[in-house]
């Protein structure tokens, strides 16, 4: 029996119609050679796909954070030798390193066996699927998300607190979760959490409702806090930055008042003092200096 012409179009347009809302056929990663992988969805199912370049930033130029460093640092290792570590929950002001310190001890470890998979909030729902994508894989995985924050009511925030909890969705023994965020608790927090005993939005229990807001970041075995800089500390790390970036392109640039009141006037511009800020502010004053040790072109000096 042949399949008349209307009946042949129409089965490619359903085949076609399919084919748009599957993923598209990858290879499994190469942890061998790849450190680190992206979680990606698609439609009704998802897929790990290898980070195409890593930041090559060096725990070394993470300046004015060396207590949270060592804390970190110790759990990866603790991690890696197969020894008990904990989940951790990266939390604090933006731009002060929280991302980079993770990136950091990729590109530190990776040789030891550390492997990243970044997940973004809106995927944590598929964390049993990364998990099954990486269990019995002969390497230490963090699973990272960055910049993490919970509204009311998100699916994604009850599959991380099973993660956390070692219940249904729980990380196999080759996997830690670190987690980046701007809120210690993860969720926003309100005045009425904190109104004793009244009556709150006719809640009777209103404690049992703020108890299960900050459960999820009770889950994080640790807590490590990064916080602003004072301008001493500030100064400290735009001193160093400018140092560093100097050094690498072999010009001497001395610490003068006028930079000093430079980077100050920058941290203010700004509204923030971090470690982002100084090497932000050390880019700019060293590649000003730079440009001008750069002979300029005729059309310039005839101007």
């Amino acid at each position: 029996m042949t399949l008349d012409a209307e009946l042949i179009e129409q089965l490619r347009r359903v085949l076609t119609s399919v084919e748009q809302i599957l993923p598209r056929p990858v290879a499994p990663v190469d942890w061998r050679s790849c450190p680190a992988a992206n979680w990606r969805r698609h439609s009704f199912a998802g897929y790990l796909e290898p980070m195409q370049a890593v930041d090559d930033i060096a725990l070394e130029e993470l300046l004015g954070i060396d207590k949270q460093k060592q804390i970190v640092e110790e759990n990866t290792r603790q991690f890696l030798g197969g020894y008990p570590a904990n989940n951790i929950l990266l939390w604090g002001s933006r731009g002060t390193g929280k991302s980079s310190l993770v990136r950091a001890l990729l590109n530190r470890y990776s040789g030891e066996g550390l492997r990243i998979v970044q997940v973004d909030k809106d995927d944590l729902t598929s964390l049993p699927d990364i998990f099954c994508a990486i269990d019995r894989q002969p390497y230490r995985f963090i699973v990272f998300c960055d910049d993490l924050s919970f509204e009311s009511g998100e699916k994604s925030y009850k599959v991380l607190k099973s993660a956390l909890d070692g219940s249904v969705y729980a990380a196999p023994a080759n996997t830690l979760i670190y987690v980046t965020s701007n809120r210690r608790y993860l969720v926003p927090e309100y005045a009425t959490d904190n109104l004793g005993a009244k009556l709150v939005n006719n809640e009777v229990h209103y404690g049992e409702g703020v108890e299960e807001k900050i459960s999820l970041s009770d889950r994080f075995g640790l807590w490590v806090a990064f916080h602003v800089f004072s301008q001493d500390q500030y100064l400290h790390v735009v001193r160093q930055c400018v140092e560093i970036l100097a050094r690498r392109h072999d010009i001497a640039l001395a610490w003068t008042g006028e930079l000093e009141q430079a980077a100050v006037a920058w941290s203010h511009e700004k509204s923030k003092r971090c470690g982002r800020t100084a090497l932000q502010f050390a880019r700019r004053w060293v590649g000003r200096a730079l440009l001008e040790t750069q002979p300029r072109a005729p059309s310039e000096q005839s101007a």
